[in-house]
């Protein structure tokens, strides 16, 4: 789960908020190859990590039939800032692997972004193991 851990190290470059997780995200090719990473408040204080991966790929990349988005916290389902959800954004890509480390705590919203993945369709893996992780770097809003 070396991808995995990428993202979590990605979601330490999030700027500090009270309101909101810090999460790192990758999209991966089959090969291996990163076609796009993101974290939380990358370019803009609302941006979520998925959100901003997915701004860096052509939706139209072929690649994306077999790739992999990678995720330190569950995709979300609900948004204040914005009107689309991570999940929603997943969905409008054909990404058919979804991974994360750690399930939304229901601590600002209530999520169900890995049920409403895998209603639809796609893959959703949780590597708990790694969620100490992910919860380590969203520690003062725990």
């Amino acid at each position: 789960m070396e991808r995995l851990r990428s993202a979590i190290e990605l979601s330490r470059r999030c700027p500090p908020s009270e309101t909101a997780f810090s999460v790192g995200a990758l999209v991966l090719d089959a090969d291996g190859e990163v076609l796009a990473d993101g974290y939380s408040r990358r370019d803009t204080w609302h941006d979520h990590a998925e959100e901003s991966a997915l701004r860096s790929v052509d939706p139209a990349d072929p690649r994306l039939r077999t790739a992999t988005l990678y995720s330190s916290l569950e995709p979300c389902t609900v948004r204040a800032a914005r009107p689309r959800s991570c999940s929603e954004l997943i969905l409008e890509t054909p990404i058919p692997r979804i991974v994360f480390a750690w399930h939304e705590p229901a601590i600002f919203v209530d999520c169900d972004g890995a049920e409403q993945l895998r209603a639809a369709g796609r893959t959703v893996v949780e590597v708990p193991r790694l969620a100490p992780l992910a919860r380590e770097v969203n520690a003062h809003l725990l």
